[in-house]
């Protein structure tokens, strides 16, 4: 964390809120202090045991007056453009294609913001991240258990500021829906989801005399175009809002779903998105290689969990944050600290490829399109310890002999 913060001065987005300068001693180590504690779940009694000079109030100091939402999403923002700017990242994608998909943060059960999970099972939340088929997480969320992953799969790539931006989105079978398939439409996404059981999916014919020789049961009844013809204006106005930042994509889709029977919008982005995914789910079961290419990129993202939750070594893995606000910027604290700790892997693998290249070795693309940064191994989450049997403790004190007791 210090080499990257020396390499890209990510702390540099930090400080008072006020927007005056810090007047805290030692303002750039106690960021990085922060963002270890915060970042890999320690907490700041445990930091303050493990680094000389730091006191806990200090962190907490920091957290609570120094750092936002907005400040970590811009300090994550500045390394993934100094990520971009590695050569190795080119032989994993060309980061026109990025992934979604969540993973179970757990929480305390005696929390009144503590939620069961049916799918994963235990009380937590959902840490939701947009993974680029590089390999470099773009955007996080914190996400309550029991609302569709679907409703938040559009916000990270409309809020990816970053010099990485994706076109083409892809996910598990939570990230789909026949709206969510049309405001990806509208909004020049290409939404391209990992389906599974696809086969009870219905496809939807054209018009109602449309016939298919070998195909044809897995069609269903035909498109309304109509009713798109009518609301198409309204649509079109949904989606410039939040091209324009006026409303979020995860609000439309979340009213669009309360208020279905009552909206006739609903329908008309229902009818579109029908269209829109037949059309996809054509294309996927004809092309293997389409196929292929969502399977490894959606692997890519849930490597990426993994990765993540090993970094947050602290805390026995459960957050022990109390409010919505603190779970969610421990969310991005983690993030910032899994993106510096790939950016120094990337790093280190460009620099050990360099060497081997100098000796005389070749490697293949197919070599380079292998590896991946969430190496671990070269890691040591521990810290260094040094054994010294030189020192001199001070003597036992077995205070009181309980023989000289006195009842």
């Amino acid at each position: 964390m210090a080499d990257t913060k020396y390499w890209i001065n990510w702390t540099k987005h930090f400080g008072p809120l006020s927007g005056h300068e810090a007047k805290i001693e030692n303002p750039r180590g106690r960021y990085i202090a922060t963002t270890f504690c915060y970042g890999c779940n320690l907490g700041p009694t445990q930091t303050a045991q493990s680094i000389k000079g730091i006191d806990r109030r200090q962190v907490s100091l920091v957290i609570q007056r120094h750092v936002t939402d907005e400040k970590l999403e811009e300090a994550t923002v500045e390394v993934i453009n100094a990520y971009n700017n590695f050569k190795l990242p080119s032989f994993w994608g060309s980061g026109q294609r990025a992934a979604a998909d969540g993973t179970k943060w757990d929480l305390y059960e005696q929390n009144l913001l503590s939620e069961y999970h049916i799918r994963y099972g235990g009380y937590g939340g959902i840490g939701y991240y947009h993974v680029s088929e590089t390999y470099f997480a773009l955007f996080s969320h914190f996400i309550p258990c029991g609302v569709w992953e679907a409703v938040h799969i559009l916000d990270g790539l409309l809020q990816n500021r970053s010099d990485i931006q994706p076109d083409t989105l892809h996910g598990d079978t939570q990230a789909q829906s026949a709206p969510v398939f049309a405001l990806a439409y509208l909004l020049g996404i290409k939404l391209m989801p990992r389906i599974s059981n696809w086969k009870d999916l219905k496809f939807f014919r054209p018009e109602k005399g449309a016939r298919y020789k070998h195909i044809d049961s897995l069609f269903d009844e035909a498109i309304d175009w109509k009713l798109i013809e009518m609301h198409f204006p309204d649509m079109l106005r949904v989606a410039v809002s939040i091209k324009g930042g006026h409303v979020t994509a995860a609000t439309i889709l979340r009213r669009l779903g309360t208020y279905s029977r009552k909206n006739k919008l609903y329908f008309a982005f229902r009818e579109l998105g029908r269209a829109v995914r037949t059309i996809f789910l054509l294309n996927y079961i004809g092309d293997a290689e389409l196929r292929r290419t969502i399977t490894a990129t959606t692997n890519k993202c849930e490597s990426y969990n993994n990765f993540t939750q090993w970094v947050a070594f602290g805390g026995g893995g459960v957050i022990a944050e109390s409010s919505r606000d603190d779970q969610r910027k421990f969310i991005k604290y983690n993030h910032l600290v899994s993106s510096l700790v790939i950016v120094h892997s990337v790093d280190a693998m460009t620099k050990i490829l360099d060497k081997l290249k100098t000796e005389g070795h070749d490697f293949s693309r197919e070599a380079l399109a292998a590896l991946s940064p969430y190496r671990t191994e070269h890691i040591n989450r521990f810290g260094d310890y040094t054994l010294n049997l030189e020192r001199r403790p001070e003597p036992l004190s077995y205070g009181i002999s309980m023989a000289d007791a006195v009842d």
